[in-house]
């Protein structure tokens, strides 16, 4: 385990990415953990199922987190817990709903970050990052949301909803910017206003057991 990381800036907004490799000492604990823990759809807009995790695992690693937040996201305060929940994408391509079928945003707030700890393998798939052609958007903050959403819904009238499968890389609407791939036991850290999608590969067995399925730890801080 290293305490070092690395910074990406994708895109013509240049948003930094952080990634930290060997993130946990104990990753076969974590997926031990998830695989005792009971799963649910908790939201309407994750695809799969999520369960509650313990964010004292991260205590590990808070000398390095405090560096990240402080120098690379500018967050000097600190910041606050909201969400810590091992997920798994379970919901078959042609289940989604049109929303889930686009890169998202988590939220506008340019304080939120997402730590995305992948627990399963690479081919499980890892996470894209895009930019909006038609606005140019690669964030969307709040005073981006009205012109953003309108332009969606505009495209979308156009040219009817998405097909019905996973975003992958990119289509007359939407141009991939940057990529993650999965590693086991790699952790992501990047602002959720940035416009991005779950790499999930097509033939992918969305398995619904942590042990074998897309097996991710979401972590969500809201800088003060």
């Amino acid at each position: 385990m290293t305490d070092e990381f690395q910074v990406h800036l994708f895109g013509t907004e240049a948003e930094p990415l952080v990634v930290i490799d060997g993130f946990s000492s104990d990753p076969e604990g974590l997926r031990a953990q998830a695989a005792k823990s009971t799963f649910a759809v908790t939201s309407p807009h994750y695809p799969g199922l999520r369960a509650q995790a313990d964010p004292n695992y991260l205590g590990e690693r808070m000398q390095t987190l405090r560096a990240v937040l402080t120098k690379i996201f500018g967050l000097g305060q600190g910041a606050n817990m909201v969400e810590c929940a091992f997920s798994i994408v379970t919901t078959p391509p042609s289940d989604l709903k049109p929303i889930q079928r686009l890169p998202h945003f988590d939220t506008t707030d340019p304080k939120r970050l997402a730590l995305l700890h992948y627990l399963s393998e690479e081919q499980t798939g890892g996470t894209a990052f895009y930019r909006h052609k038609a606005t140019g958007f690669e964030t969307v903050p709040p005073d981006r949301l009205e012109p953003y959403s309108r332009t969606i819904n505009a495209e979308v009238t156009e040219d009817g909803p998405p097909p019905p499968e996973y975003f992958r890389g990119q289509n007359p609407r939407f141009e991939r910017i940057g990529h993650v791939e999965a590693k086991p036991n790699r952790m992501v850290i990047y602002r959720s206003y940035r416009l991005h999608s779950g790499d999930i590969p097509p033939d992918l067995p969305l398995h619904a057991d942590p042990r074998t399925g897309r097996l991710t730890l979401n972590t969500f801080l809201q800088g003060r």
